[in-house]
């Protein structure tokens, strides 16, 4: 069977300041903007060789929209306690505090971020 994995994820917004204000302040990171043509993307901090899917907030009002429903992105963490301390803090608001997955998988969480998206997290710890 072929293994199939993410390479990359792109989260709509509607407000390209406001979001890479909230991201910046839960992930203690700097998103690295750019523009490409019609489309105004910021990039999260990502090293390839270090695993992982890489990924960019996204901004173009006739291909993205922000939305509670659909695809849910889950990101990494140490302790998902630490990035939710600062969800309300950015502009966001917490749906799922840490949660017990299993003990094999770890925790989680889920919050809506500053454009009403609905992300989650995940820690072993």
């Amino acid at each position: 069977m072929k293994h199939v994995v993410v390479g990359w994820f792109e989260i709509p917004v509607k407000n390209m300041e406001r979001a890479m204000a909230f991201y910046e302040t839960v992930f203690d990171c700097k998103l690295e903007r750019l523009q490409m043509g019609p489309i105004d993307m910021a990039l999260f901090p990502w090293d390839h060789e270090k695993g992982g899917a890489g990924g960019s907030l996204v901004k173009n009002e006739e291909f993205y929209t922000p939305s509670e429903d659909g695809v849910q992105v889950y990101f990494s963490s140490e302790d998902v306690k630490t990035e939710l301390a600062r969800i309300k803090k950015a502009g966001g608001e917490i749906l799922q505090s840490k949660t017990l997955i299993s003990p094999e998988v770890g925790y989680m969480a889920l919050f809506i971020d500053s454009e009403g998206n609905r992300v989650a997290l995940h820690s072993l710890k």
